[in-house]
């Protein structure tokens, strides 16, 4: 579609109106939805806009930079942006948003290591009058909206107040295009407040203009998921961990959702005919199935040891269960190889390059469709290993944890793909410095 063709679809306030008086007739199952992604001592009013204002003695370069990132996949994804903002801005604070409870608790941990400098809030319910009331108090001086958080009033409200809007890292699968296609106008209006958008491919490009982004306010930057980091304080975990189940073949399977939990410990039961000694490190995606996990492993017969309870794996261990947050990539880099979850389920997938950067070899899932960029690369390059059910993944397991040699290749194949694909990070930057004064970057 061309820009002219997008500018048609675009700017259409009434089916914003049409929207938001939807969004208040259903008011009283979205606060049902969303009552139970809180923390403790934090006011359920932030989600109707209700904030501490920013002081108005704040300069241009002082006012914050706002990051949006929907739950604790597009934090974590989104950590090497969020250095980056802090080095290239380091005068001004950083917002980060999220829907969900687990982003918060993921956005925390960040903040906790910012001395002051970054700070979390749950992002409003699109309400029209908490969507403005959220802008007008945090007053920052971008907007910056993580792959696909399209939320119209909040859009319209950043663009009533002068704040510039940059969407980065820009996803549209194929099935969430179809569902966005349908809503066609009232997306047409919310891209329409869009200033710049970086999108991940030719393909998430080629489904934005259709939606009504304008071309000539767009760019191809790549996945920022190529430039996770890789942090090498995470080896200190896992070496403490390996230090515990020396020379016992160890695997990981991270996170997983429920009837892929059932799949998982069923193939580690299938493995264990071949290799009795071997470890399964079972890394639930939720916090709140912790406790059903661990359950369904004492069920199944499980010997279970659980991090959260300060255990550490003994040599009778079957289980190791990974309670606890933030520690996925250090939980990887203790197994010689890793299965990615979300992928054995019709979830969609997880980020296949959270083990890849560390040279981990990567099994996973054939339901890949939130990483199906990433999965082509990866395929392309003999990177990863799909399988379908219990028993593929128990066969490929057998096989791999049985071969060092395959194992040290595909590895070795899967890190070579994260380098040679970075850079979104630095095009992404680029895009965002032209939204923003040129004298406020170091």
């Amino acid at each position: 579609m061309t820009a002219s063709a997008s500018q048609q679809v675009a700017g259409h306030p009434w089916i914003r109106r049409f929207y938001s008086a939807t969004l208040m007739a259903l008011s009283p199952l979205i606060w049902h939805r969303v009552w139970r992604e809180q923390l403790p001592g934090r006011s359920r009013l932030e989600r109707l806009g209700y904030i501490p204002a920013a002081p108005d003695c704040l300069s241009g370069s002082e006012r914050s930079l706002w990051l949006h990132c929907s739950s604790v996949g597009e934090v974590v994804a989104a950590k090497p942006l969020i250095d980056t903002l802090r080095k290239a801005y380091p005068q001004r604070p950083l917002v980060i948003t999220t829907m969900t409870a687990t982003g918060a608790q993921q956005a925390l941990r960040l903040a906790n290591n910012s001395n002051g400098m970054i700070r979390h809030h749950f992002v409003p319910l699109d309400f029209p009058c908490a969507a403005r009331r959220f802008v007008a108090r945090l007053s920052p001086s971008l907007a910056i909206f993580f792959e696909t958080e399209l939320w119209p009033n909040l859009l319209a409200s950043c663009s009533s107040y002068g704040v510039p809007v940059a969407v980065v890292n820009g996803r549209l699968s194929e099935r969430a295009f179809v569902g966005y296609r349908k809503v066609r106008r009232l997306m047409g209006d919310a891209l329409s407040h869009v200033d710049w958008l970086g999108a991940k491919s030719e393909a998430d490009a080629a489904r934005f203009y259709c939606l009504g982004m304008a071309a000539e306010k767009s760019q191809i930057t790549g996945s920022l998921k190529f430039d996770v980091s890789s942090d090498r304080k995470l080896f200190e975990v896992s070496k403490h961990l390996l230090s515990c189940v020396s020379g016992r073949p160890v695997w990981v399977a991270g996170s997983t959702h429920p009837g892929e939990d059932e799949q998982v410990l069923a193939a580690h039961r299938l493995l264990c005919e071949r290799l009795p000694d071997a470890l399964l490190i079972l890394v639930p995606r939720h916090p709140q199935r912790f406790d059903a996990v661990a359950q369904l492993c004492h069920e199944q017969g499980a010997t279970l040891a659980r991090r959260s309870l300060g255990e550490l794996p003994d040599e009778a261990t079957s289980v190791y269960l990974g309670d606890t947050m933030g520690e996925l990539q250090a939980l990887y880099c203790a197994g010689q190889l890793a299965f990615v979850g979300g992928s054995l389920v019709p979830v969609g997938g997880h980020n296949l390059l959270e083990p890849a950067v560390f040279g981990i070899p990567v099994v996973s899932g054939t339901q890949l469709a939130n990483f199906s960029d990433v999965a082509e690369v990866m395929r392309a390059a003999d990177a990863l290993v799909e399988v379908e059910d219990e028993v593929t993944l128990a066969d490929v397991l057998k096989r791999l944890l049985s071969d060092p040699v395959a194992r040290r290749q595909l590895g070795e194949a899967a890190q070579r793909v994260v380098e040679a694909n970075r850079g979104a990070l630095e095009r992404t930057m680029a895009g965002l410095d032209v939204l923003l004064p040129s004298f406020t970057r170091r």
